[in-house]
């Protein structure tokens, strides 16, 4: 008798910020249903979004830009805090396999998840992040003076990090499930995309680009306080520079026993201020 039998497909959460995308939500229903068809077969997929303080439309739509019959969960934050406060809370509650972070405006393609979650599934590597800056990855129509702002960073940090990357900036990223809830970083903004791989490097997970098109934003504007955003990768610059850690910001401490091979413990984070019940086709629960 055939006793043979298929292994559990991996799980898959795919993490998504939102913060007042309105507009930007029917389109990212397009493209997550494109994500569904392509991976839904082979890994098992869970949709978790943190509002980060919406003040338009966008909490009341998200159950509409689930794809049919997945499963999902939304947790909030009463006021805006960034999106590096959106990945604290999200990584707390994220237990899968392997995790995700997309934009929401797909700025880059949902879809091209795909062979970024292979390289974490199979072993090959425990990040992998959507490099446009490597050479053989592209940009569309980004205005330049963001750019410019965010090329001139990579090129920053690739100087005076031991991390050698193109691109540092993206949080269009696939990560090994035990690394979020190791993951160490300090920033509540767009800051902290950098400050996680550099936890990632220093911790000895291993790190790696996937040369991908960035493309403009076509719905909505960007959540990015540009000012804010300058000094505090200068800020996180200087702490590279001065560092007696090895060239790593003084926050990153490696922790005995953790690397690729092992899972940590998860971290904390503040619970969701609102719960809610309902899906498209099987129940999201936000646990208070």
């Amino acid at each position: 008798m055939n006793t043979d039998h298929n292994p559990e497909p991996a799980s898959v959460c795919v993490l998504i910020p939102v913060c007042n995308e309105e507009e930007s939500l029917p389109m990212l229903r397009a493209r997550l249903d494109g994500l569904q068809q392509r991976l839904g077969l082979r890994f098992r997929l869970h949709y978790l979004f943190v509002d980060d303080g919406s003040t338009d439309g966008t909490l009341g739509m998200l159950e509409t830009v689930v794809p049919d019959g997945a499963s999902w969960e939304v947790h909030t934050h009463a006021a805006n805090r960034g999106v590096g406060a959106a990945f604290r809370t999200g990584f707390a509650h994220a237990a899968a396999d392997v995790v995700c972070t997309i934009d929401a405006d797909c700025s880059y393609g949902p879809e091209q998840l795909y062979r970024m979650i292979e390289q974490v599934e199979s072993g090959e590597a425990d990040v992998v992040v959507a490099s446009p800056y490597h050479p053989e990855g592209r940009v569309e129509g980004v205005q330049g003076w963001r750019l410019l702002l965010s090329t001139q960073c990579s090129r920053l940090y690739r100087a005076v990090s031991p991390l050698q990357l193109h691109t540092y900036t993206s949080i269009f990223r696939a990560y090994k499930g035990s690394f979020v809830r190791d993951a160490q970083f300090r920033s509540d903004d767009f800051v902290s995309a950098v400050e996680i791989l550099l936890s990632a490097s220093q911790q000895g997970y291993r790190v790696k680009e996937m040369p991908l098109t960035l493309h403009r934003r076509v719905a909505g504007v960007s959540k990015m306080r540009v000012l804010r955003t300058i000094c505090g990768h200068a800020a996180l610059l200087v702490d590279c520079l001065l560092s007696r850690n090895g060239g790593y910001p003084g926050f990153c401490r490696r922790q005995e026993g953790k690397g690729s091979q092992q899972a940590g413990a998860p971290q904390t984070a503040e619970r969701s201020c609102l719960a809610t019940t309902g899906s498209i086709g099987q129940e999201g629960v936000l646990r208070p």
